[in-house]
């Protein structure tokens, strides 16, 4: 099952500098899981210790927030895209 994953700038550093993976897993956290296996280092910037997302993380299945899904237990489906973005905060 191939999704889609739209990584941001900030950690392309540990996706050798791919701005768009093709990646596995049948939830969100398997999909954290496959990119750890995949791009060494790149879960720990992604989840806290428990495997939540970080807080300043959005991430969206298909445009949907994945709080207002599953959490992290969100389904995907081969041809859903993922979006890792980054909060914005300032004033």
């Amino acid at each position: 099952m191939a999704v889609k994953v739209l990584i941001p700038t900030a950690l392309q550093k540990f996706t050798n500098n791919e701005a768009t993976l093709e990646c596995n897993g049948s939830n969100i956290s398997e999909l954290f899981d496959f990119l750890e296996k995949t791009y060494p280092g790149i879960k720990s910037r992604l989840c806290d210790e428990e495997g939540k997302p970080r807080r300043f993380l959005n991430l969206y299945v298909n445009s949907e927030d994945i709080r207002f899904l599953d959490g992290t237990e969100t389904s995907l489906k081969d041809g859903d895209e993922v979006s890792i973005v980054p909060a914005v905060a300032g004033g």
